[in-house]
């Protein structure tokens, strides 16, 4: 969809812009209109029907300009997003909004401003057939014990013990907890079972419930640690518990009985072959990962990246903020996860600024190659992009390109995809080597590193 906002862009120091942008009268009246008829149905006027007063009239008793605010507070949002857009940047940070205080009188354009960080631009150096260091596939003895170890657990059972309990045994409890003496939402509960040294309770909890018996009655108090969920945090209660039953975990022997039952094979050799197989499949996807994020830092070490620090502040912010968010809709408040983690929000900007300065010069990178390879994702490419996304939402892959398109919203799809393109492109273009040899051109001196002058990443030697 054309965008109704026009922008002027003028480029600022340290990677900030300031778009200037103007809303065409007819789309201001339009959005005055539509204010005027949402508050017409809240309004009572004699001789009109609740909900039914024209927004004429509404303008008419509440004033155009009072009608116009109603709009802004509406519309301003769209048309920031429509004013990016249009101006054709990738902005970090808050924006400094400004809208004039004098409104636009009927049959005027409302213009505004919008003063923001951008994206960094990159000047590339070499790309593509840099050397960079690949590890080869290898799996310890001791990860396949682990992994041994955790299906034994899982195929463990337990049996009813005559001792008091230890760590690592399960207790069959009823219990019912008071706070200042009334009972809690889930304060009450029979016949649960916990495993004592799991977490999964307080940890003061599971303590005072070590060396009881079956058939024996404690008094657990506890204080519940800040951020616990259901406004529990910080609060003191008391537990009556009976323990009625202690049981121990029996570990099933590692032979070829277990082999059959924990996954269909024969021996326990074969099971070993078999986690031994799994476990390199996993170090192969993570090989390739780090490969990846291996030769787009080689590539960011060859660009010329400026950074400045109100730039990569700003991104700090946006992941500190992604995080929090995140947190929220698991239930754990920004403030909870302060006290628990014992940092304010400004202490985890800080500590989040070399993750964004490091995303930031990615980004900066990845955009410079998909300018100079002119890269141009085809319809096909983005309906591949978007095909998992669609299965796991059970639509068309074609119906969410479609979507996206009458949205205004394709160019964020084929920015990531031209993105990832880049990224294949200087994966496939680089040259793996081993790890060792990596590690030791890395500790070469090179003319040039004493003075604090840019490394090229090239390897030295004398007569180049």
């Amino acid at each position: 969809m054309p965008s109704a906002v026009k922008t002027i862009v003028t480029k600022l120091p340290e990677s900030r812009v300031r778009v200037e942008a103007q809303v065409p009268a007819e789309e201001v009246e339009r959005r005055v209109q539509q204010a005027a008829r949402e508050l017409g149905r809240q309004m009572r006027i004699p001789g009109f029907r609740k909900g039914k007063v024209p927004p004429p009239v509404v303008i008419r008793r509440l004033g155009r300009e009072a009608v116009l605010d109603e709009a802004l507070r509406s519309a301003l949002g769209g048309w920031y997003v429509d004013a990016i857009d249009q101006a054709g940047i990738s902005p970090v940070g808050e924006p400094e909004l400004d809208v004039p205080e004098d409104r636009p009188a009927e049959g005027q354009p409302l213009s505004f401003s919008i003063e923001i960080g951008v994206r960094p631009q990159a000047r590339l150096g070499r790309y593509r057939g840099l050397e960079v260091g690949r590890r080869e596939p290898h799996v310890e003895d001791s990860a396949i014990d682990e992994e041994l170890e955790r299906l034994r657990d899982r195929l463990a059972t337990l049996e009813t013990a005559q001792r008091s309990a230890q760590n690592g045994d399960h207790l069959v409890i009823d219990y019912a907890g008071t706070i200042d003496g009334e009972p809690f939402e889930g304060s009450e509960s029979r016949d649960q079972l916990i495993e004592l040294g799991s977490g999964r309770l307080p940890t003061s909890f599971e303590d005072q419930l070590r060396g009881a018996g079956a058939g024996e009655r404690r008094t657990v108090c506890v204080t519940f640690p800040e951020g616990y969920p259901g406004g529990l945090g910080g609060r003191p209660a008391q537990f009556e518990v009976a323990i009625k039953e202690v049981k121990v975990k029996r570990l099933p022997e590692l032979d070829d009985e277990f082999a059959s039952e924990a996954a269909g094979l024969d021996t326990l050799a074969q099971l070993r072959d078999d986690i031994a197989v799994r476990l390199r499949q996993a170090d192969e996807r993570a090989i390739e990962r780090e490969f990846e994020e291996a030769v787009l830092d080689a590539v960011v070490d060859e660009a010329e990246i400026e950074l400045p620090e109100r730039l990569v502040h700003a991104r700090a912010h946006e992941l500190v903020e992604q995080m929090l968010s995140v947190l929220k809709r698991q239930g754990i408040s920004a403030q909870a996860y302060a006290r628990v983690v014992g940092k304010d929000q400004e202490t985890l900007v800080q500590e989040a600024e070399p993750e964004a300065a490091g995303a930031l010069r990615h980004e900066a990178v990845l955009a410079a190659i998909v300018q100079a390879e002119q890269l141009e994702p085809s319809d096909d490419q983005l309906l591949g992009a978007l095909q998992p996304a669609a299965e796991r939402s059970g639509a068309d892959a074609a119906t969410v390109l479609a979507r996206l398109r009458k949205d205004g919203r394709i160019d964020e799809v084929r920015d990531e995809v031209a993105s990832r393109q880049a990224l294949e492109l200087v994966v496939r273009e680089a040259k793996p080597i081993g790890v060792e040899q990596a590690q030791a051109r890395e500790k070469l001196w090179t003319p040039g590193k004493d003075r604090g002058e840019r490394e090229t990443g090239r390897l030295w030697t004398p007569g180049t």
